[in-house]
């Protein structure tokens, strides 16, 4: 019964409408008399009309039909007030299609669903919930003539409610930077953008930086929330102990992340921390100066760091301080510089102090309960731990354990019996200038151990490689980290004459080989000797042969008596220095043996020449007697298949097989000029390139003396023929000048 009257209500709602809607269309037909029957308003109030099912019921009396008390009709000069329908169960769905042909009137939303659904007007505010449609209709006043075109139009405007609503803001990605560090992440951002240059002079640094930081939403890698992380304090403690390894800590400032307790700040510490990192890496791997600061003989092959590795490597890494520490050179040679540096200096780098004379200071442990440790106590010891660099308890007057194990290692370092007790000659040794002296010679030498290639050697070969020391006078060939083999060398004499410092592989031996005089020994020596002696050269041996150009080449044949020996170790390079047999064996016998023009002299070359061919050809068995069966008047090369490679190296400081520290001679003065350029405070310009003038082997023309004996009698090459490289390595042009040497070009590593 009740849903026979919710049906009779609902039916008196669609007669009301009929009939407002009649008299509406009545008075537009009267208006618009030509209009046909089939416009576009009649149509709509057509389909606007539902058609109710037929009903198996009886049609209602006067009785059955009450006015509905829910709907209340409002004046057309009143906002329209929505009118309660009949419960909708089925949910209505607003398209575009539906506003641009709905009509002012609607009918209940519950029946509409049931007979056309398509027609429904869009839902107020919410269209996704089912809303009771308004009440509009039932207060609809007459349309005037133009209503059709009007009906027309006026569907194509939004909702008035939708309209009135704001424009939703754009939904932000979610961040995966904690809350904590947003606000440094904001200002990271800016700063990156546009202040990178204040922390970072290098363009490779900023853009490692912006990639790296920008891959991470610009969150901090060195803080979180606030405070240091473990990668932080790792590296902090890395640059704070740059002293250990021959490195200035002034030159890797640290910021104080204690003080920083805003976003600015901690940003800024932020990239002082990463700036302060990429420095220390980059002066570990390649040193504080580049080799061309030093002299212009030296060569070695760069191997820049890759900021962005730098950053991805000390980040990840389970241990930052000893990540940021592997940029420092790995060969032993290296390490045991710096472990004998901590004993010289004696664990610290103190300030210059004076020790007082006074008594014997000793400190006795403990021997179990019968005996306790017995310390002492002197004025001198606090000047004595800041000699010392001990920083614990620094006033304290205390000859204690820690300070006298500070005093045995120093004594240890500086070739005193490591007692641990302050006597007289310890003191004496501290208050040494020789001490600072012998401290600053290792420091240049782990510099140098920074331009050395990381490998030294070849994998395939087992590591295997060459280094000669020029102060020394010696050459090892080494393999798979152990000494394979050692021989006594000549090398060149101070100044123009020089052994150059390099990096080169020997690619070949030539037994009986020719001597290509060099252009340099040719003019400012030979053709010096010709005008005093036309003859000179034909008792030296030598033959001498004038180009049609008017240029000068004098060779000597292969022989006993060649100034090479038999044997050549070829490794080319622009230098056009090689190592050799000489026929002057009694110079090996010298302590000091800087004679020759530039070459190395090998005192042992047929047992060298035996050892690197087994190395680069071990299924031939070469012996160093099979090597001497080859000597005669013809040249032999003897190429290897994999080139091994040879390293010229400058060592005045070094720990030898027993372990002790070793100083050699300044032969060439390069520790000096390497002290004199650390210790003038130029800092960073000290890693520019500095050009030098490229070596020249011409071969201007020349008016021989008569008398001279010319060997082709002006048949020779002319300007076009091969020049000196050619003629003695056979190379058809001689090695490129190194990448990066330009003018006081900035090379960034």
């Amino acid at each position: 019964m009740r849903d026979c009257l919710n049906h009779r209500a609902g039916f008196d709602r669609v007669l009301m409408t009929v009939a407002a809607t009649f008299l509406t269309v009545s008075a537009g037909s009267a208006l618009a008399q030509d209009q046909a029957h089939s416009s576009a308003a009649e149509l709509a109030i057509e389909a606007a009309i539902p058609r109710p099912e037929p009903a198996n019921v009886p049609p209602p009396t006067a009785a059955d039909i009450k006015l509905d008390t829910t709907a209340t009709v409002q004046e057309p000069a009143k906002e329209p007030v929505k009118a309660e329908a009949a419960p909708a169960t089925e949910k209505v769905e607003t398209k575009p299609s539906d506003v641009a042909t709905t009509p002012a009137a609607d009918a209940p939303k519950s029946e509409m669903a049931k007979t056309e659904p398509a027609k429904t007007e869009p839902v107020k505010s919410e269209p996704a919930k089912s809303e009771p449609a308004k009440a509009d209709a039932a207060t609809a006043t007459p349309v005037a003539p133009d209503a059709p075109a009007a009906a027309a139009a006026i569907p194509a405007e939004p909702p008035k409610d939708v309209a009135k609503e704001p424009a939703a803001e754009p939904v932000k990605a979610a961040s995966n930077v904690p809350a904590a560090d947003q606000p440094v992440a904001d200002k990271l951002r800016d700063m990156i953008g546009a202040k990178t240059s204040r922390y970072l002079d290098r363009k490779n640094e900023r853009a490692a930086v912006e990639k790296f930081y920008g891959a991470r939403e610009y969150a901090p890698v060195w803080t979180q929330g606030g405070s240091p992380t473990a990668a932080a304090k790792g590296v902090i403690a890395r640059l704070k102990d740059a002293a250990s390894d021959g490195l200035n800590p002034a030159d890797y400032p640290v910021p104080d992340f204690a003080a920083a307790t805003t976003p600015d700040a901690l940003a800024e510490a932020e990239l002082k921390l990463t700036a302060s990192m990429f420095d220390y890496a980059r002066q570990a791997q390649s040193g504080r100066m580049h080799w061309s600061q030093v002299s212009a003989d030296i060569l070695f092959p760069e191997h820049p760091v890759d900021p962005t590795e730098v950053l991805t490597n000390v980040t990840t890494a389970a241990d930052a301080s000893s990540a940021l520490d592997s940029y420092n050179p790995p060969q032993k040679l290296y390490k045991e510089l710096k472990a004998k540096l901590a004993q010289l200096r004696g664990q610290g780098d103190g300030p210059v102090i004076e020790i007082t004379d006074g008594p014997a200071l000793k400190y006795t442990p403990a021997r179990g309960k019968k005996q306790a440790e017995i310390v002492v106590e002197d004025p001198r010891v606090p000047q004595l731990r800041a000699k010392l660099g001990i920083t614990e308890n620094a006033s304290d007057t205390r000859y204690d354990a820690t300070v006298a194990e500070a005093v045995r290692k120093f004594q240890d370092g500086a070739e005193i019996k490591a007692t641990g007790v302050l006597d007289a000659s310890t003191v004496r040794a501290l208050n040494s200038p020789k001490r600072d002296k012998q401290i600053d010679t290792v420091l240049v030498n782990m510099e140098r151990w920074r331009w050395l290639p990381r490998d030294l050697g070849v994998p395939s070969l087992g590591d295997a490689y060459v280094i000669l020391n020029i102060p020394d006078y010696t050459l090892k060939v080494m393999q798979r980290g152990q000494q394979v083999w050692t021989t006594r060398v000549v090398t060149g004499k101070p100044g123009q004459h020089a052994t150059p410092l390099l990096t080169e592989t020997m690619k070949y031996i030539t037994v009986n080989p020719t001597w290509n005089v060099p252009p340099s020994i040719v003019y400012n020596e030979y053709l010096p000797a010709l005008q005093q002696d036309p003859t000179v050269l034909q008792r030296m041996g030598l033959r001498l042969e004038q180009n049609r150009d008017g240029s000068v080449h004098i060779s000597q044949p292969p022989g006993e008596a060649n100034a090479l020996g038999r044997i050549r170790f070829n490794f080319p390079n622009k230098f056009l220095v090689y190592q050799h047999d000489t026929p002057d064996k009694y110079l090996f016998a010298k302590d000091e043996r800087a004679f020759s023009h530039g070459c190395m002299r090998v005192q042992n070359p047929d047992q060298y020449a035996s050892v690197l061919l087994n190395i680069a050809l071990p299924n031939e068995k070469y012996t160093p007697e099979r090597i001497r069966g080859m000597y005669g008047s013809s040249e032999i090369d003897l190429k290897f298949p994999t080139p091994i490679p040879v390293n010229i190296t400058y060592q005045t400081a070094f720990v030898d097989d027993g372990g002790k520290l070793q100083f050699r001679k300044d032969v060439y003065g390069r520790d000096a000029t390497m002290i004199s350029i650390l210790k003038n405070g130029r800092g960073k310009d000290l890693e520019n390139v500095v050009a030098h003038s490229q070596p020249s082997y011409s071969r201007p023309a020349t008016t021989l003396p008569s008398g001279v004996a010319v060997a082709n009698n002006g048949g020779g090459f002319g300007s076009s023929g091969p020049n000196f490289f050619e003629r003695l390595f056979g190379a058809p042009t001689p090695p490129p000048a190194p990448v990066g040497r330009r003018p006081q070009r900035v090379f960034t590593r």
